[in-house]
């Protein structure tokens, strides 16, 4: 297997020919597989900044871009790795791929998080590793001291409400807290809280969980919710679900070791996507097994 260091060394050997090398793997996991293959990489962990790290509209036009001219009849490996984004924009782009392909597979080589799950939870099976990571959908919503979990914020005006009614003394302490808030701040948390769950639980009923019967379609939907949905159980928004975890809470989930050589080829990809987003200006990468790319890339300061 192509391990890190051997990638590296093969990208050196080619004097930094950083797309030839992951372009050359991605292609020859698209011909193992028989199927579509895109990679969708966000380098968030290279590259923290003011760059459109997390998933927005404009990953419209570059999954436009690398979808076109495909034979949409061999399916999609769709392989992810991204923090998440806007909700409105992660639910756009799931609509898109659920209407081009009949069948979805998610490749999770190492962390999908928030709207990265729920793309995944929008495929019908997702493939990961003993190193891969799902993470909790619970939606952020903006506040004076940066993104907050809508859970946690209704969690905390309940409380107050709470506290307030059994002690009106207790208002002298609450009262500096919640007027930081917007007026309307509860009932956007309750509605980003109710929008997320309908993205995934509609998806899931339509794909992954379509074969199960209505009451263990009913259960199985319960119990992922519970877990990935709510911020009480979760903890944290950053929380890392591993590949067990995401099993036994009812995921559709495919072990990448159970194919020697699906994941010698899959982590080569990541390996070299990797390099390609550490060492080159590059912050996010949409490509096919074509070589068709959308290449977003920080701008040249002259």
């Amino acid at each position: 297997m192509a391990d890190w260091t051997d990638i590296l060394r093969e990208i050196q050997s080619t004097r930094g020919d950083f797309d030839g090398v992951r372009r050359k793997y991605l292609k020859q996991l698209s011909i193992y597989t028989g199927r579509n293959t895109i990679i969708y990489y966000s380098g968030w962990l290279q590259k923290p900044g003011p760059y459109p790290l997390g998933i927005n509209d404009l990953d419209k036009n570059a999954f436009m871009a690398t979808i076109r001219g495909l034979d949409r009849s061999k399916g999609l490996d769709l392989i992810l790795h991204t923090p998440g984004g806007e909700v409105a924009a992660t639910e756009s782009i799931i609509d898109y791929l659920c209407q081009m392909f009949l069948d979805i597979r998610v490749i999770v080589p190492q962390l999908a998080m928030s709207g990265g799950t729920m793309i995944a939870c929008s495929a019908d099976s997702i493939v990961m590793g003993k190193q891969s990571s799902l993470g909790p959908i619970d939606p952020q919503v903006p506040t004076p001291f940066g993104q907050v979990p809508a859970h946690a914020l209704i969690e905390e005006f309940e409380k107050a409400y709470k506290e307030i009614k059994r002690d009106q003394i207790a208002i002298l302490v609450w009262q500096p807290i919640l007027s930081k808030y917007i007026p309307t701040l509860h009932g956007e948390c309750q509605k980003a809280m109710k929008w997320a769950e309908e993205i995934v639980t509609e998806r899931l009923k339509q794909r992954m969980l379509r074969n199960l019967s209505t009451e263990e379609m009913k259960n199985v939907l319960e119990n992922i919710m519970r877990e990935l949905g709510n911020h009480s159980v979760s903890l944290s928004h950053s929380r890392h679900l591993s590949v067990q975890k995401c099993k036994d809470i009812g995921l559709n989930i495919y072990n990448l070791e159970e194919d020697q050589k699906l994941q010698d080829l899959v982590l080569s990809v990541h390996h070299a996507t990797m390099h390609t987003l550490s060492s080159t200006l590059a912050f996010k990468i949409t490509e096919n097994q074509k070589k068709s790319a959308v290449i977003q890339a920080v701008p040249v300061r002259e």
